[in-house]
């Protein structure tokens, strides 16, 4: 009998997590470092445990503090939320070896689908259309021989990467051996080792991903996501269902990406990420967790895809067919960062106000409230604001209001931004690309 969930991460996705295990009437474990002793999560799980000082490697991504918390608690299963550990697969292997429960993929497909090369030629196996590109390239006198023959411009990619970083966009040939050289560089520092690939690069493409949940046989897709409102290839806007995508486009993806994870026999939630151009979808990568922004397909789906995560984990089948998924109304989220609006530049402040907005159609996610003291070491994301319309149009209605309404005080935040992204006539008709966003901040700034 499962009874015991520790929460491998910090924040609102702690707060997110603890709420699906109260729902299912199990008992919560906290983790947190020093910095963090005052924090939400803590106060609410049912334990908690500090793990290390206050910088995430000390800590959140400290495998032996964190599997010691576990074990100490006597904790049946742990949930790694996103980022820090949560695409780890050395990590994941470690709890499958402690017989606790993972709730995730298993640690070879976290393996095999966090490693890009290897997730592209699955993707080709399955008929799923990926960009053109290179295999590994072991030198740079290989990588300009690939370069030439994709044809410029091209992108190099760390193999491991993600979160926009160990990426490089080569305009043209006298581009490649700096930009070559600072993947590798980047890659081995952050990723822990310096496998690179290149693909083509698409000059004005949209990203739209793909929501699946698997129970190690079924497969189904819960819609799909547009997340083209990027700064510096992270994420900051995102809507869900697609605008651009035909019905004819999306059950023919969904049928290819539900046939190959029921093949594979993976067990959670995932995501497959696309670029989309000229009426074309191209597969990315693959993450082997809960997305940040998986709130807007609950709000068009009905479905708790956290308390689903754990329920699959545990060994319980999917009670939900394709033909159960319904895609209703239209959500949007922001992603509230303490951050400058102009500059960008991080307010780790306390918050000396919190007043939520409110209504029918409104979903905040924060774990920040007055007298709060915003960390400088981890993510500056503070809060998630959610709004849902019976169609995108009402959707925007109904965030301009929620905009207007939510108050923080303290730290510089993005809701100004924001205001301005909702007003803003391209953003209204949809008319946007992953690099629309960069172009409006330029001109802002001049």
């Amino acid at each position: 009998m499962i009874k015991k969930i520790l929460i491998a991460n910090r924040g609102e996705v702690a707060l997110r997590i603890i709420r699906a295990c109260k729902a299912l009437s199990m008992e919560t474990v906290a983790i947190y470092s020093e910095a963090d002793k005052d924090s939400m999560h803590v106060r609410v799980a049912d334990e908690s445990v500090c793990i290390g000082p206050a910088k995430a490697k000390d800590s959140y991504n400290n495998m032996q503090a964190v599997m010691s918390a576990a074990l100490l608690t006597h904790a049946d299963a742990i949930h790694p939320g996103y980022g820090f550990l949560s695409e780890n697969s050395e990590f994941a292997e470690m709890v499958e070896k402690h017989d606790i429960i993972f709730i995730g993929p298993s640690s070879n497909h976290i393996k095999q689908l966090g490693d890009k090369i290897n997730s592209k030629s699955m993707m080709k196996k399955y008929n799923i259309p990926t960009i053109d590109g290179s295999d590994a390239v072991k030198s740079l006198e290989e990588a300009k021989i690939c370069a030439e023959e994709i044809g410029f411009p091209v992108i190099i990619k760390a193999s491991n990467g993600g979160g926009g970083k160990g990426i490089r966009i080569c305009l043209e040939p006298a581009d490649l051996e700096d930009s070559y050289n600072a993947v590798i560089q980047e890659s081995t520092a952050i990723f822990g080792e310096g496998s690179i690939y290149i693909e083509k690069y698409l000059e004005e493409p949209r990203h739209i991903e793909f929501q699946i949940l698997s129970d190690g046989k079924n497969a189904i897709c819960l819609g799909e996501r547009e997340c083209s409102l990027q700064r510096r290839r992270q994420k900051i806007w995102e809507e869900a269902p697609s605008m651009v995508l035909t019905n004819a486009e999306r059950q023919e993806f969904y049928k290819k990406i539900t046939n190959m994870f029921s093949e594979i026999g993976y067990k959670g939630a995932a995501t497959l990420e696309f670029l989309y151009q000229n009426g074309k979808l191209y597969f990315m990568e693959v993450n082997t967790r809960l997305q940040v922004e998986h709130t807007v397909t609950e709000e068009i789906t009905g479905v708790d895809i956290v308390k689903w995560q754990i329920r699959v984990a545990f060994g319980e089948k999917l009670s939900l067919q394709q033909s159960d998924v319904n895609l209703t109304g239209h959500a949007i989220e922001c992603r509230i960062n303490a951050e400058d609006p102009k500059d960008f530049a991080p307010s780790p402040k306390i918050v000396t106000n919190h007043i939520p907005a409110l209504g029918p159609y409104v979903r905040i996610e924060s774990a920040i409230y007055n007298g709060y003291q915003i960390q400088p070491y981890y993510d500056s994301m503070i809060s998630k604001l959610i709004v849902k319309g019976d169609d995108r149009d009402e959707c925007i209605r109904n965030l301009k209001h929620a905009l207007k309404e939510y108050i923080i005080t303290g730290p510089k935040h993005l809701i100004p931004l924001f205001i301005k992204l909702v007003n803003n006539a391209d953003v209204l008709s949809n008319n946007i690309d992953i690099n629309w966003l960069e172009k409006f901040l330029n001109n802002q700034a001049n």
